[in-house]
């Protein structure tokens, strides 16, 4: 049986990192003079790829970590800094800044830079790996973890589907509001992470 803390805790940092919400304004000037079609096709192509993506790095991110000398404690740490540093910038709105600077509107936006890096972004791909050593073995945990990642992507897709009355139902006060309550309850997870890693480590 799967625990519910887990559950919940997987649901809602990959929520907070993939941020669907946030991508909305960024997908309109992406695929900006694009039919109804073109923009459908664009956003399940780059989210099949971020999945595929993430998918790689749960299933096989201990392995190379193994394989270049670093223990999952330590990862735990260096990802609850790395997930640390991203709160901050969602709290600042620096987040959003960088990301729109990697929106120049391209002839395919899917593989770059929607599915990589707005997508499956360094955040993303350590947040898999954390939650897959998390799991500790336990197949259904991993599976979990998984699904709970499809399951977010595919929340970004169907954003995507109705980006433009979004966009304008929530203003851009709105959208603020909504990032700085994720960037809070992310900061509190990265530390949760810190924690553990050192715990892990087994200095206390």
């Amino acid at each position: 049986m799967i625990d519910t803390a887990f559950l919940v805790t997987a649901l809602v940092t990959l929520f907070v990192v993939i941020d669907p919400i946030g991508l909305v304004p960024l997908f309109i000037p992406l695929t900006r003079g694009m039919t109804a079609a073109q923009r459908r096709a664009v956003g399940l192509r780059a989210c099949l790829i971020a999945i595929g993506v993430l998918t790689l790095f749960g299933l096989a991110g201990e392995a190379v970590l193994a394989f270049v000398g670093i223990s999952m404690p330590a990862f735990r740490i260096a990802g609850g800094v790395l997930l640390f540093l991203t709160a901050l910038d969602m709290l600042f709105e620096r987040r959003t800044q960088r990301r729109e600077g990697q929106t120049t509107p391209a002839d395919d936006p899917s593989v770059f830079p929607l599915a990589i890096p707005l997508i499956a972004g360094p955040g993303a791909i350590a947040t898999m790996i954390l939650l897959v050593g998390e799991a500790r073995g336990d197949a259904a945990a991993i599976v979990t973890v998984h699904l709970v990642m499809v399951a977010v992507v595919a929340a970004a897709f169907a954003l995507f589907l109705v980006a433009g009355p979004l966009e304008r139902a929530l203003g851009r006060t709105g959208t603020l509001v909504v990032t700085r309550l994720l960037g809070m309850l992310l900061a509190a997870l990265s530390v949760q992470f810190i924690i553990d890693g050192i715990l892990g480590i087994g200095i206390f």
